[in-house]
């Protein structure tokens, strides 16, 4: 069952997500509004699809967005036609553009679905069957979403509406309660990064950090190693088993000099990590679509809920624990004796970050 917090829902698995979803969707008497990475015509997708057809149909108003290299090849032309036809408002994003061709390099990353003005659902879950246990069994991916519900749905249909457009509000401060932040305004192409820094050097008891690509900028990395060195209990989940091989190799570039400073790192090995969640103490949370490198806080359009919210860190530190069950430690000596040709692809794989 997923776990309650006030008035945000945590879901860690994808069937649990996806018939949430279709329940809030049945009852929409107004409008949907969905943003997504990937999106594939398939046990998760397909259903989904059909959902947002019919209520088209049905005289509500649906709008859709879907990146346009995430979800590539992934639904067919005649599916697209036959959403439109029944009336949904569809649109790719970024796609290429002669005119604008390093635009291509800047990827719509986010998971947002707004039904109504009633509830929001957003995080690391895209609609395909690698999130299903029913689709793919015990191989599903691990990843975190949140269903909300009150003021933030409003703030959730602004984010929508104004896309591209970069909102003019002003960003959450590490005090701040809990919030929706795109990851660049008017004033600030990086948001993202800054609240997690400013809310990292604010640290005092812990720091835990689940991303499933870890490629840190020298700022980032600087605040993760200043709260470990300070006494903070820093610790870094990040997948065992990545399916961006490349980005593996760029995190564990990263390793030796977090390990250094006094950071914990583990990684999860049942099955493929997607979950993007950080707690700071016992207060400050966000869950997302934001990973912990160069795309996300730099190039991407992503999404957070993030600022002081104890339920929600409680709740997510429950399953971080969890998580470390299940994972295995990396330690420094052990990492020292690592084969001789692991630096070279961990170079290559720095080299790549910001491309991956």
């Amino acid at each position: 069952m997923p776990s309650i917090t006030e008035t945000t829902t945590v879901f860690v698995e994808g069937d649990a997500l996806y018939e949430a979803m279709h329940a809030d969707l049945a009852g929409a008497t107004r409008d949907a509004r969905l943003e997504c990475y990937i999106v594939a015509d398939d046990d998760v997708g397909g259903p989904m699809l059909t959902a947002l057809a019919d209520l088209a149909q049905a005289g509500r108003r649906v709008q859709v967005r879907i990146d346009a290299v995430g979800s590539w090849r992934l639904i067919p032309p005649e599916r697209v036609r036959a959403l439109i036809a029944a009336g949904v408002q569809w649109h790719w994003s970024r796609p290429w553009s002669w005119r604008q061709p390093g635009q291509f390099h800047v990827r719509n990353h986010r998971k947002l679905l707004v039904i109504d003005d009633a509830v929001a659902y957003l995080g690391g879950f895209n609609l395909d069957r690698r999130n299903s246990q029913r689709a793919v069994g015990a191989a599903r991916w691990r990843d975190t979403h949140v269903r909300l519900t009150g003021p933030r749905v409003a703030e959730a249909i602004r984010l929508f509406d104004d896309y591209p457009r970069a909102p003019r509000v002003p960003a959450p401060t590490a005090r701040s309660p809990l919030a929706l932040l795109s990851n660049r305004s008017r004033r600030c192409r990086h948001r993202l990064r800054c609240a997690f820094t400013e809310a990292f050097d604010q640290a005092r008891e812990r720091l835990w950090l689940t991303t499933p690509y870890f490629a840190p900028d020298r700022r980032s990395q600087r605040a993760l190693c200043g709260a470990a060195r300070r006494g903070v209990d820093v610790r870094v989940l990040v997948p065992g088993k990545s399916d961006v091989p490349l980005a593996q190799w760029a995190a564990r570039a990263a390793y030796a000099h977090m390990l250094d400073a006094g950071v914990r790192i583990w990684e999860y090995q049942p099955r493929v990590l997607h979950a993007k969640t950080a707690l700071v103490d016992r207060d400050w949370a966000t869950v997302g679509t934001a990973n912990f490198d160069y795309r996300s806080f730099f190039l991407n359009d992503e999404i957070n809920l993030l600022g002081q919210a104890p339920a929600l860190n409680a709740t997510l530190a429950e399953h971080f624990v969890l998580d470390l069950a299940e994972s295995r430690e990396v330690l420094k000596a052990a990492w020292r004796q690592r084969p001789w040709y692991a630096p070279a692809l961990e170079l290559i794989g720095w080299w790549a970050r910001r491309w991956l």
